[in-house]
């Protein structure tokens, strides 16, 4: 169990403060899928991905990003119980949609450079260090069936 501080609760709120989710989610997803295109073929529903813009302007590829941020802003709920929190989600991923879990950490990294480019000089260094605790909590949660 992982255990947060006052301090680092009340960061992490300020964070979700400063996250659009409709905004944050398709840009944080489509920097993966363009970064890691590896990635990409868990997205063969998704139509054309061959080309950053066709990436860029995929509905498709905006929606899910918005599915996924909202999901992870979600885990805010459960902070200390992520892990039963996203069981439902870790077997999905893991038994139905095959996906390799290195990729929730390829996209808690590209979700961290758009956080922090968006909130610039307020992203601190302390703000980042507990988003970074965040998100490995949460990709650990989301990589727990794969154990």
């Amino acid at each position: 169990m992982v255990e947060w501080t006052e301090s680092e609760v009340k960061t992490l709120e300020r964070i979700w403060r400063n996250v659009d989710v409709d905004v944050i989610g398709p840009l944080a997803l489509t920097r993966c899928l363009i970064v890691y295109p590896w990635t990409q073929r868990y997205f063969g529903s998704f139509g054309d991905l061959s080309t950053e813009k066709s990436i860029q302007t995929n509905p498709k590829v905006a929606n899910h990003g918005v599915v996924v941020l909202s999901s992870m802003k979600s885990a805010m709920e459960s902070l200390t119980d992520m892990k039963n929190k996203f069981s439902a989600l870790s077997t999905l991923h893991s038994e139905k949609l095959h996906v390799d879990p290195d990729n929730f950490r390829l996209l808690s990294d590209c979700l961290t450079i758009t956080v922090a480019g968006r909130m610039g000089s307020k992203f601190t260094a302390e703000m980042h260090a507990t988003w970074q605790k965040f998100l490995s909590v949460l990709v650990s949660a989301l990589g727990r069936q794969y154990h």
